[in-house]
C-alpha cells in the first residue's frame, strides 16, 4: 500500500510540476515563435505582437525560400549526405572503438593517445584546406564524408560501453570458436543498440546542419548543400532589403519579405526533419549516453 506523502510530499511535488512546466515553456516557446512568424505576414511581423500564433496567415516566407530553383537539388544532396554520412561513420567508428576496446591489441593505449591529443590540438583552417587538397578531395561530394568519418568523441563513448561488457561474455564466445568479426557483429553490435542509436543521432544532425566545409572546399553549384543554400538565401535577402537592391527576388516580393521572417522560415524548414526522426530515437537517447559514460 503506498504510504501517505504528507503536506510537505505534496508541496515537494507540486515545486517539480511547476519548475517542469517552465523549463517545458522555456523550451517550447521560441520554437513556436518562430513557427508563428515563419507564417505572418513580414510587414506585420515587424509591427511585433507575434506570439504562438499567427496574426495574419501566409504562405508567402516560404514561397520566397523556395523560389530558388537549386534548392530542392541541394536537399536532395543533403538527404544524401546524411545518410551515407551517417552510415559510413558510425560504421567505421564503431569498429575503431571495438578494437580499442580489445585489451590483447598492442596498439591500444598508443592509438587512444594520439585520439585524445586530436580533440584537443588541431591543425587550423589552413594546414586543413591544404590537406583536403593534397587528397584531391576539392570540389567533390566525399568531402563532405571522409574528413569526418571518425569521431573522437564518439569512439570514447562507445568505447567506454564496449568496455563496460562483461569479459566472460567475449571470452566464452572465444572458446566456441568465434572470430573476433563475429565476436563484433554477433555480439557487440546487437547488445550496444541504445548507444549506437545515440551516436547515430549525433552524427545524422551534424551532417544535417553542416555548410561550413561546403563553404571552404566545394565551389561547384551542382554539390551545394541545403544548409549553405538557405545561409545565401538569407544574406541575399538581408542585403536586398537593407540596400533595397534587386536580385533573386522581384521588388513586388521584396517588398512583402523581411530578414526576420525570412530567418524563422529557414529555422522551420531545417528543423522539421530532425523532429520528425527524434522521437524514434528518444528511447534510446538518455540510456545510450549514460552507459557510454561509464567508466569500471
Amino acid at each position: 500500500m503506498r504510504k501517505s506523502m504528507g503536506v510537505s510530499g505534496y508541496a515537494f511535488d507540486a515545486i517539480n510540476y511547476a519548475l517542469l512546466a517552465l523549463l517545458g515553456i522555456a523550451t517550447l516557446y521560441p520554437f513556436l515563435n518562430l513557427m508563428a512568424i515563419s507564417f505572418n505576414h513580414p510587414m506585420d511581423t515587424i509591427r511585433g505582437q507575434v506570439y504562438l500564433w499567427p496574426n495574419e496567415f501566409t504562405w508567402s516566407n516560404y514561397l520566397i525560400v523556395f523560389e530558388n530553383d537549386g534548392l530542392l537539388g541541394a536537399a536532395g544532396r543533403s538527404v544524401a549526405r546524411t545518410l551515407l554520412g551517417t552510415f559510413l561513420s558510425v560504421t567505421c567508428t564503431t569498429m575503431l572503438a571495438f578494437t580499442l576496446s580489445r585489451k590483447e591489441y598492442v596498439l591500444r593505449k598508443s592509438i587512444n593517445y594520439v585520439l585524445i591529443v586530436s580533440m584537443y590540438v588541431s591543425g587550423g583552417i589552413i594546414p586543413g584546406y591544404m590537406l583536403i587538397k593534397n587528397l584531391g578531395l576539392l570540389n567533390s561530394f566525399w568531402v563532405y564524408i571522409i574528413p569526418g568519418l571518425i569521431g573522437v568523441y564518439n569512439v570514447i563513448i562507445i568505447r567506454s560501453y564496449f568496455d563496460s561488457m562483461p569479459e566472460g561474455l567475449m571470452e566464452s564466445a572465444k572458446i566456441d570458436g568465434a572470430s573476433d568479426f563475429q565476436l563484433f557483429s554477433k555480439i557487440a553490435l546487437p547488445t550496444s543498440l541504445p548507444v549506437l542509436a545515440t551516436i547515430t543521432l549525433f552524427v545524422s544532425v551534424g551532417h544535417w546542419n553542416a555548410w561550413f566545409d561546403n563553404y571552404l572546399y566545394n565551389t561547384k553549384p551542382n554539390l551545394s548543400l541545403l544548409q549553405y543554400e538557405l545561409m545565401k538565401i538569407l544574406i541575399q535577402s538581408t542585403s536586398q532589403v537593407t540596400s533595397n537592391a534587386t536580385g533573386y527576388v522581384d521588388k513586388e516580393t521584396l517588398r512583402q519579405t523581411t530578414p526576420q521572417s525570412i530567418r524563422a522560415t529557414m529555422t522551420v524548414i531545417v528543423t522539421l526533419p530532425i523532429l520528425f526522426v527524434y522521437p524514434f530515437m528518444q528511447r534510446y537517447f538518455i540510456k545510450g549516453i549514460m552507459v557510454g559514460s561509464i567508466k569500471e
